[in-house]
């Protein structure tokens, strides 16, 4: 689980931000919440915020954070770290990035900054029995084990460079058992979606070929909601590129040049009562985009992992995202799996769905600086009150004020 995530210096984040999954006095849906240690720990969270207010680049930091951990022992020599500062900030100040996170029941605080494409600081400690541990502490090249890991991380410090990520060298060249859980929480349990990016097609094809409760769940799904499908046919098989179909006319040359390699094709049918539709080329793209979304929330839900999305109403209808959430506060399985998500969908703002402390905010001040801020921390909001309706009107600020002069001077331009 997520417990909480702060960072600076990243794209229009310029000023550390602070979010926090951890619940808190509210007592509203006090059955939803997942208690762990002294923490009651929230399981959904709602993003909003004008066009260009920093939605996607808090998302876009987690993002970085993660491929990072995960990808930074691939580094070569010369290789910068990219570092997206904000506009107004100079060369030498540093990125910083820092979370905290539970996995097989063990709390763990790592960060690290990033100076002029190179990695500046990193640590990462746990909290056995609730107490703090160091596992490593780093500045620079200088790496500061704790007196448990002396000696265990010689071979990850050999293979560290200005632009690896110790945690990632150490889950690679060491078997620090601590490491290797953190390292995995990043590489398997955060999953960051972006629809402009991702395609789960392939991926939800597979996992309903290879475990038919993930089918069921799915056909049962698209008949709640009220798609009108019966049932889907899936295939994946592996093919030799060069024995494509003869229809696709591939040049001799271009054959020869594929040889052996091999590549997935896909088969995907949904079952009406009189007909079949292909999924790629005859489907809506609203049941498209559920085929690519459904699969995976199930997977995660049943993993206990922590899904970040960016715009999750894109190509979804209202009630299906509204769905989803509920699905993600009610699944009382023993893996906890949290949903974090940006929307412009004033819809969900709802009372009976989401606690003051689930509902963030973003939006630029004077520099065109990100703040990030909850619903909890807006004074005088009841727990009764409409809450799509405060929004909207300007009450928790964070959406586009409308220049009424603009619109003026706007529509006299076009009636001239």
């Amino acid at each position: 689980m997520l417990l909480e995530f702060r960072c600076s210096n990243h794209k229009s984040i310029k000023e550390k931000v602070n979010f926090s999954m951890i619940a808190g006095s509210d007592t509203t849906s006090e059955e939803l919440l997942k208690e762990f240690g002294n923490f009651r720990v929230l399981r959904t969270a709602v993003i909003y915020g004008a066009n260009g207010s920093g939605k996607s680049n808090f998302i876009s930091a987690l993002s970085f954070m993660r491929d990072l951990v995960s990808n930074s022992i691939n580094h070569q020599p010369g290789q910068g770290i990219f570092q997206a500062r904000h506009k107004l900030s100079a060369r030498e100040d540093p990125s910083e990035y820092s979370i905290q996170f539970v996995r097989n029941n063990i709390r763990y605080a790592y960060g690290f900054s990033v100076k002029q494409n190179l990695i500046q600081e990193e640590y990462l400690y746990y909290f056995p029995k609730g107490r703090q541990v160091k596992i490593f502490e780093r500045n620079g090249a200088e790496i500061r084990p704790g007196d448990r890991y002396k000696g265990a991380l010689d071979v990850s410090v050999s293979v560290l460079k200005d632009n690896r990520l110790f945690l990632s060298c150490a889950a690679n060249y060491s078997n620090v058992k601590e490491i290797e859980e953190a390292f995995m929480f990043f590489n398997t349990d955060l999953v960051v979606y972006n629809p402009e990016i991702n395609n789960w097609t392939e991926y939800s094809i597979e996992l309903m070929q290879n475990n038919d409760m993930v089918k069921k769940v799915f056909v049962n799904i698209l008949r709640a909601l009220g798609t009108g499908a019966k049932d889907v046919k899936v295939k994946l098989e592996k093919v030799k590129l060069a024995d494509l179909p003869q229809e696709l006319k591939l040049p001799d040359a271009l054959k020869n040049l594929l040889g052996t390699q091999e590549g997935n094709r896909i088969e995907a049918k949904v079952v009406y009562d009189q007909f079949e539709i292909d999924l790629m080329t005859e489907e809506s793209s609203g049941v498209r985009r559920l085929f690519q979304m459904i699969c995976p929330i199930i997977d995660i839900l049943n993993n206990g992992k922590i899904l970040i999305c960016d715009e999750l109403e894109a190509s979804l209808h209202e009630s299906v995202i509204f769905q989803i959430v509920q699905l993600f506060q009610h699944y009382q399985k023993d893996k906890f799996a949290q949903l974090i998500f940006s929307t412009h969908d004033t819809s969900l703002l709802d009372a009976d769905l989401f606690r003051r402390d689930q509902v963030w905010f973003t939006q630029l001040n004077g520099e065109r600086a990100t703040d990030l801020y909850s619903l909890a921390e807006i004074r005088n909001v009841r727990k009764s009150e409409n809450l799509e309706k405060g929004y909207v009107s300007g009450k928790y600020g964070a959406i586009p004020m409308l220049n009424k002069k603009f619109f003026h001077e706007l529509e006299e331009g076009i009636l001239e």
